[in-house]
């Protein structure tokens, strides 16, 4: 049995994000055009400068505070990485207590998933960097798998909640809205079918106004806005499936 005292409690946040408008990511770990629709989600990792793993990369967070609870620890931890105001959604993820997750002293993390909206530009310091999830560096401890549920967690609630709105600007068009949806999801996803799925669930408020015409011209996009900007089950049963699946969005 280990003793009291030898078992550090760490909080850990998966902070998530997808390009922005004009498909570029910011910073040096910039999309190159690769995944669905020419973009994939990036996560939030700093480079430990100090042993164990000294130099990989790792999710944001650290020790929890003796007199803090887990969310309040996170979020303490995570504002000295990013501007907590440009952070959509935060919410727990899961406990990861393999005893074998690193050297002594055994660690047991709470882990949480972040979001931000596809135009925030928080500034990171320069120890920390945007890295695409399907091209991760070599991470400490078992944070690349920390990552990859993370992801699951996300794609699983854009099924069944309206988390869209943690991912999306305020406003935005329904290509634009489809195509974070894809990027997340890591597969096509109908604008029609996305559409008529989110306005029957009353996800979706028209703005009444329309996206300025792009170089090529054509007819002005409408634009949306989310109906609400706090996490909702929208329809417990729901699963966005790939083209080849029945109800596929």
């Amino acid at each position: 049995m280990e003793a009291e005292g030898l078992i550090a409690h760490d909080v850990l946040a998966v902070v998530l994000r997808i390009a922005g408008r004009d498909g570029q990511q910011w910073g040096e770990h910039a999309d190159r055009g690769a995944g669905p629709l020419g973009t994939v989600p990036s996560v939030l990792l700093w480079r430990r400068a100090r042993d164990p793993h000294a130099d990989r990369w790792a999710l944001p967070g650290g020790r929890l505070g003796a007199t803090e609870d887990v969310e309040a620890s996170v979020r303490r931890h995570l504002a000295e990485k990013v501007d907590l105001a440009e952070v959509a959604h935060v919410e727990q993820l899961s406990v990861f207590s393999d005893p074998h997750r690193g050297p002594a002293p055994r660690r047991v993390a709470t882990a949480f998933l972040g979001l931000v909206p596809s135009d925030a530009d928080p500034a990171v310091p320069a120890d920390t960097a945007w890295h695409r999830v399907d091209a991760l560096p070599s991470t400490a401890f078992d944070h690349g798998e920390i990552t990859r549920v993370g992801l699951d967690r996300l794609r699983a609630k854009l099924s069944y909640t309206n988390i869209g709105f943690a991912l999306a600007p305020d406003v935005f068009s329904i290509s634009e809205l489809r195509r974070l949806y894809a990027a997340a999801l890591g597969h096509h996803v109908s604008a029609t079918n996305l559409q008529r799925v989110l306005t029957r669930r009353g996800v979706l408020v028209p703005t009444g106004t329309t996206a300025a015409p792009g170089p090529a011209g054509g007819r002005p996009a409408a634009l949306f806005r989310f109906s609400e900007h706090a996490l909702r089950v929208t329809d417990p049963f729901a699963a966005l499936r790939p083209p080849s699946g029945a109800g596929a969005v």
